[in-house]
């Protein structure tokens, strides 16, 4: 078992992963996996909309562990990464104002700078409001996505990349900032191994 010191997300980032996941299981299907989370407690009543500290990094890695014992190593895995999708679409809503991604001057950008600037405020919000880290880097084809002190790989051993929630948000924020593009978006390396850092690599150029 991998020990970690004690990480936080604030209320509202809970809540918005807690939405996602209701959005793609329905009601019976997210309180199953609460039950099996052990996270009774949340079962209809989502943290509150505010951003104290109460939600910690434990809980993101107990909650795709349970999508796998719940649907199998595959499926499960395809379900979290469907949640990490529509985590977006609440990320905007709850977060608007701090992102500044639905501002006109951020709309008229070209695409090269459209990632650029939404993938900076993405890695700021978590870099302020989390005890997640976010380190960006880029070069001509591709952007990479550093993650000090990953939530999803907390209580977790595993062979292989385990931040499927992380991919699906990334992909379904590049759609969002390209308007509708699709990106090839990898996790490279993880924390549930022996790497210091999680890494998902991000090419710069649409698949479409």
């Amino acid at each position: 078992m991998i020990s970690a010191p004690i990480n936080i997300y604030p209320n509202r980032m809970g809540r918005i992963v807690l939405q996602a996941m209701e959005e793609i299981l329905g009601h019976v299907g997210v309180n199953s996996i609460l039950k099996l989370a052990h996270f009774p407690n949340y079962i209809d009543q989502n943290p509150a909309t505010n951003l104290d500290l109460k939600f910690p990094f434990e809980h993101f890695s107990s909650l795709q562990t349970a999508f796998e014992r719940a649907y199998g190593h595959r499926a499960g895995r395809g379900l979290a990464l469907r949640v990490g999708r529509a985590c977006l679409k609440y990320s905007l809503r709850e977060f608007s104002p701090e992102l500044g991604m639905t501002d006109m001057a951020f709309r008229l950008l070209p695409l090269p700078a459209r990632l650029k600037v939404g993938s900076e405020a993405l890695a700021d919000l978590f870099n302020r409001f989390t005890d997640q880290h976010i380190i960006l880097e880029a070069d001509k084809k591709q952007l990479y996505w550093h993650i000090e002190r990953c939530p999803l790989w907390r209580e977790r051993q595993a062979d292989s990349p385990c931040c499927i929630l992380i991919v699906g948000f990334l992909q379904e924020a590049l759609s969002w900032f390209s308007r509708g593009k699709t990106f090839l978006v990898e996790e490279k390396n993880s924390n549930a191994g022996e790497d210091r850092l999680c890494t998902i690599v991000i090419n710069k150029t649409p698949m479409s």
